[in-house]
C-alpha cells in the first residue's frame, strides 16, 4: 500500500468513524513476515505510568499514564486492556506500555488496567469480567484526583481485550439476573478494538484458533443448570445494539484474530441495527496494532484523536 493510498484510507477512517463501515480488505497476502513480539518487546520499556490498585489482588491494578506538561488542562483519557487469550501468563498490562507512553507523550492520559486471568485465582466467570468491570468505573474515582476528562472515554482493546472493551460497551444491557450486572456502568463514548474476538461463539468455533477454541471455555465455564446459555451475558453480539460508537481494525495478516472474526461480528452488529466501522490493513498481523511506528498505530491514532474529539 502507497502513501497515497493511506493517506486516503486515514481520511475515510476519521470521517466516517462509527457510522461508515469501510470496504471489505483484500484477501490475505500469502508472502512477506508479519511482526513478532520480540520486535515490540526488545524495544527500551517505558515508564512514567502510576501504578494504582482498584482491588486487593495483585492484578486488580493499573497504571495510568499522564501527559507531561499541561497542569491545570483536563486530560482526555483512554481506558486500554491487554489481551493475550485471557490468561495472566501469556499476557499483562506491560504488553501495552509502548502504546501507553506514545499516547501520554501525545497529550492524551491512558488507564491501562491489569484483570485477573482464567489462569488466575478468581479469574474466568466472573472475576475477569468484574475486574475489568471494577477497573473501568475506577474512573470515576481518577477523574477529578488526575484531571481526567471522563465525559468522552475511548476504551482501546487489543485482541482478547478488545472483547472485554465491546462487552464494558454492553454492560448497560445486561440480563438482570446476570452476576455481571451493576447498577450504575461507566459510559464509554466509543470502542477501537483491535485484533479483537468480540464473537465468542464464533472465535470458539474456528478451527486452529486455540485462544477461541481453549481460552473461551475457560474464560465463560460450562452451561449448567443455572446457565444454561454461558455466552448470554459474555459474549458481545448477545448485548447488541451497543449504544457505543465502535471501530474494529484487524491485520489482513493476523492469524490469531482473522479479519472472518470482525467480519462476521458486523454483520451482527448491523443485523441487529447498529453501526459498526470495520477497518482491515492488508500488511500488519497481529503484533503491528499496538506497536507504535507501524503504519497500522498511525491509523489507529488518527481513531483515537477523532474518538475523543481533538483535532486531526
Amino acid at each position: 500500500m502507497g502513501r497515497m493510498q493511506r493517506g486516503v484510507m486515514l481520511a475515510a477512517i476519521v470521517a466516517g468513524l462509527g457510522s461508515v463501515p469501510l470496504p471489505a480488505a483484500p484477501a490475505a497476502p500469502t508472502d512477506g513476515a508479519t511482526m513478532g513480539w520480540a520486535a515490540l518487546t526488545g524495544r527500551p520499556r517505558p515508564v512514567g505510568g502510576i501504578r494504582i490498585s482498584y482491588g486487593a489482588d495483585p492484578l486488580q491494578v493499573g497504571d495510568l499514564w499522564l501527559p507531561r506538561g499541561r497542569k491545570g488542562v483536563a486530560h482526555p483519557v483512554v481506558l486500554m486492556i491487554h489481551g493475550g487469550c485471557w490468561q495472566s501468563d501469556i499476557a499483562d498490562r506491560t504488553l501495552m506500555d509502548w502504546a501507553a507512553a506514545d499516547l501520554a507523550k501525545r497529550g492524551i492520559a491512558v488507564w491501562n488496567i491489569d484483570y485477573r486471568g482464567v489462569d488466575r485465582a478468581g479469574g474466568g466467570y466472573p472475576g475477569t469480567f468484574t475486574d475489568v468491570a471494577q477497573a473501568a468505573d475506577m474512573l470515576r474515582v481518577l477523574g477529578p484526583r488526575y484531571g481526567l476528562r471522563t465525559d468522552r472515554i475511548v476504551a482501546v482493546g487489543h485482541s482478547a481485550g478488545g472483547h472485554l472493551a465491546l462487552w464494558l460497551a454492553g454492560r448497560e444491557r445486561l440480563p438482570a439476573s446476570s452476576p455481571l450486572r451493576t447498577g450504575d456502568p461507566i459510559a464509554l463514548h466509543a470502542v477501537i478494538a483491535l485484533g479483537a474476538l468480540p464473537d465468542l461463539a464464533v472465535a470458539q468455533a474456528l478451527p486452529g484458533n486455540s485462544c477461541g477454541v481453549s481460552g473461551v471455555p475457560r474464560l465463560v465455564g460450562l452451561p449448567g443448570g443455572d446457565r444454561p446459555n454461558v455466552l448470554a451475558d459474555t459474549s458481545v453480539p448477545n448485548l447488541l445494539p451497543l449504544a457505543t460508537e465502535q471501530t474494529l481494525v484487524t491485520g489482513v495478516r493476523d492469524r490469531i484474530a482473522p479479519v472472518t472474526l470482525a467480519s462476521a461480528y458486523a454483520v451482527r452488529v448491523r443485523t441487529a441495527g447498529g453501526t459498526v466501522g470495520h477497518i482491515a490493513i492488508p500488511e500488519a498481523g497481529h503484533v503491528e496494532l499496538v506497536a507504535p511506528g507501524t503504519n497500522a498505530w498511525r491509523i489507529e491514532l488518527g481513531l483515537i484523536r477523532a474518538a475523543l474529539g481533538l483535532p486531526k
